[in-house]
């Protein structure tokens, strides 16, 4: 009996039916995934991960009758169930801010343009299927300067910064803070003195404790509220 992990089940959504061809012949080639359906417009999209409950989405931003954006916030959004929910890496062709701001709101966990190389859609699949980073720590510590300006924390921000507080260790409030500030895994297990793996465990029990799918959301609570100050 094999012990290999059940394959990663993977959502096509693109309303231009050359561009699904193409991702499901390049990810039903991997070992590790199995492409279980497609969508060409974002009503589709979100039937279809209701009914075959994809652990990752690749959402496209333009589609017909509800665009992206819109698709990902009905299933990954604020009051969907983390747990239930599948991850959503959205790609498109058009590398605009707003977009990335938008996607990220509306809980996506990666972002991504269809001009990456194969291997690079392939990864991204695979790192948001593990609930890891967004974007490389390089692309993230960029998007942040202008996400903060969108991130800014409003008034009401202090009892959900309590609310933080109270929830995690001191150990685990600095490890949150250096995920908002966009260094990697190793980058903060070198900044705090302990290993990756500890760092991966810290990571898990603060998405744990705070109800998080991923360490986008984790970036987006941190700046909400005000746990990192300011734009970076």
């Amino acid at each position: 009996m094999s012990d290999a992990p059940p394959p990663i089940r993977v959502l096509v959504c693109d309303d231009q039916a050359l561009v699904r061809t193409g991702y499901v012949t390049i990810f039903s080639a991997q070992p590790d995934m199995e492409v279980v359906g497609e969508a060409e417009n974002g009503h589709e999209a979100v039937q279809a991960a209701r009914r075959l409950r994809p652990d990752v989405v690749v959402m496209d931003i333009r589609m017909p009758l509800l665009d992206g954006i819109e698709a990902t916030r009905q299933l990954a959004g604020p009051g969907t169930d983390a747990e239930a929910a599948p991850k959503v890496l959205v790609v498109t062709t058009f590398n605009v801010d707003a977009y990335v701001y938008d996607a990220l709101r509306a809980g996506a966990s990666g972002f991504l343009l269809k001009d990456a190389p194969p291997a690079e859609l392939v990864n991204g699949i695979r790192t948001v299927a593990r609930g890891e980073a967004l974007l490389a720590p390089t692309v993230t510590r960029h998007l942040i300067g202008h996400f903060a300006e969108h991130l800014r924390p409003a008034d009401t921000a202090r009892p959900a910064r309590q609310d933080v507080v109270r929830a995690l260790t001191p150990r685990e409030l600095e490890v949150l803070q250096l995920i908002a500030e966009g260094l990697s895994n190793a980058e903060i297990a070198a900044a705090m003195f302990i290993t990756p793996e500890t760092v991966k465990t810290y990571v898990s029990r603060i998405l744990a404790k705070l109800a998080l799918r991923d360490r986008v959301q984790a970036v987006v609570l941190a700046y909400r509220t005000g746990l990192v100050p300011g734009t970076p």
